[in-house]
């Protein structure tokens, strides 16, 4: 049974891997989120519900004991809250990190231009690969609120395929690569609908 640590589990995309992970799979979740109170109702025998700031070390490190893997969906200080988790998941001995960053941080998506709006994004993701982690980086396409699962991956330094893709297929993938340790370890994948 997986152990699956959430960092930001109200988010968008986090509501919806919960939601996965409780009806397909028996991995217990600990969800750590700035109000712990907008999550209780899900507290259950698999569930524990965390109430902390991801750059907040010490609180991190409390939190990573006994996981299995780190998800992180977050917003904000990326950077910043990239250099947290790494160096509480070396402090805990924790090495499995799904990160969920943007398209675009690498020049990938054709005819579009790098901006400065993907910065957070971009460093959080250097300092990810700099790590010695068994991370993966998801750089999904723009959301959609669609009910399906329909999804292709594109590896780092390829061009990116799509524009879109739903919270549901984006769901779908962290929940297998939380599931299977070796599944596109020290990676950044994009992640699209196919065209």
């Amino acid at each position: 049974m997986s152990k699956v640590l959430i960092l930001g589990a109200n988010g968008g995309i986090a509501r919806v891997v919960i939601d996965l992970f409780l009806r397909e799979t028996d991995a217990e979740l600990t969800l750590y989120l700035r109000n712990a109170r907008r999550l209780k109702h899900l507290e259950s025998a698999r569930v524990r519900v965390i109430e902390g700031n991801v750059l907040n070390l010490d609180e991190l490190k409390e939190a990573m004991v006994g996981q299995d893997v780190v998800y992180a969906n977050l917003a904000g200080q990326l950077k910043r809250m990239a250099e947290t988790i790494v160096d509480a998941m070396h402090a805990t001995g924790l090495r499995r990190l799904i990160f969920i960053s943007s398209m675009g941080i690498y020049g990938e998506v054709p005819g579009e231009k790098y901006k400065s709006i993907l910065d957070p994004y971009r460093d959080s993701a250097v300092v990810i690969e700099a790590s010695n982690l068994n991370y993966t980086i998801l750089r999904p396409a723009w959301f959609t609120n669609a009910n399906e699962v329909d999804y292709e991956t594109t590896p780092k330094g390829e061009s990116f395929k799509g524009s879109i893709v739903s919270r549901k297929s984006v769901a779908d993938l962290v929940v297998k690569l939380a599931l299977d340790p070796n599944l596109e370890v020290r990676q950044s994948i994009g992640v699209n609908k196919p065209e």
